[in-house]
């Protein structure tokens, strides 16, 4: 997989009724714009009742994949749900059904929470975000510790074995089950109704969403990247807020297009 800059161009049009067309998206920095720690994000006025309309218009086929437990999104967006894939495919909601994500904690991983957590105290700028089957270390307010806490990481990463990787993002890593995936996401969607048969479009902003994007670029789908980086994305929008607009859009009756 090649990352590289898209350049301005138009998406296809999915006409007046995007019937269609299955909506993924990505949640922080797509759906909202990044905040200093996750806990400090905004959503705005009506977009869970933009997010209904819309996929009302899909027929219902809209999902939110984003690296955060699915309770958490619901707690951002209360009191609208959506069927979702949390912790980068660990969790799965469809029609109200929890289908992936049961289990206990890790006797391990709670090991390393432990671990990076006492790291992270002690090094004021550094936030240690515990998600049960995942755990997440951010540096976005002290990006001079990015490589000490790369290295912590790593050193923490021994203890799991092979069942477990390192996945990196914007100002953060994060250790999580070797088997997570947004593009597994995407494709357990497909193979599930009302997504089943239509064609995927991916939206996100961060390394974490490429795989996403190869997944619907491989069956002939659209993958919108937001923000800037290099990416395998075609389309590109320049902000969560310029994506939201795109999305009052659709939901209005637009057409399904950059």
């Amino acid at each position: 997989m090649t990352l590289s800059e898209p350049g301005p161009s138009r998406a296809p049009a999915g006409g007046p009724d995007a019937d269609g067309f299955a909506l993924f998206l990505d949640f922080d920095g797509t759906l909202v714009d990044l905040a200093p720690r996750p806990q400090d994000v905004v959503v705005a006025a009506g977009l869970g009742q933009t997010l209904e309309r819309l996929r009302d218009r899909c027929g219902g086929a809209l999902a939110l994949v984003s690296g955060r437990p699915i309770a958490v999104l619901d707690e951002f967006l209360a009191p609208h749900v959506f069927d979702a894939a949390g912790l980068h495919g660990v969790e799965t909601r469809h029609a109200g059904r929890l289908l992936a994500g049961a289990g206990a904690d890790d006797p391990g991983l709670r090991d390393v929470a432990e671990r990076l957590s006492a790291f992270a105290k002690r090094h004021p700028g550094l936030l240690l975000e515990d998600k049960g089957r995942s755990v997440a270390l951010h540096w976005r307010l002290a990006p001079e510790l990015e490589d000490e806490a790369v290295a912590q990481a790593g050193a923490a990463m021994e203890r799991l074995g092979p069942g477990w990787r390192i996945q990196t993002g914007k100002s953060v890593l994060e250790i999580l089950p070797a088997f997570a995936s947004k593009a597994g996401a995407v494709r357990a969607f497909l193979d599930m109704d009302p997504f089943r048969g239509r064609r995927p479009v991916f939206v996100g902003d961060d390394v974490t969403d490429e795989h996403g994007f190869q997944a619907v670029l491989e069956l002939g789908g659209l993958a919108i990247r937001i923000g800037d980086g290099p990416t395998i994305a075609p389309f590109r929008l320049p902000s969560p807020t310029a994506f939201r607009e795109r999305l009052t859009r659709w939901a209005e009756g637009a057409p399904i297009e950059v």
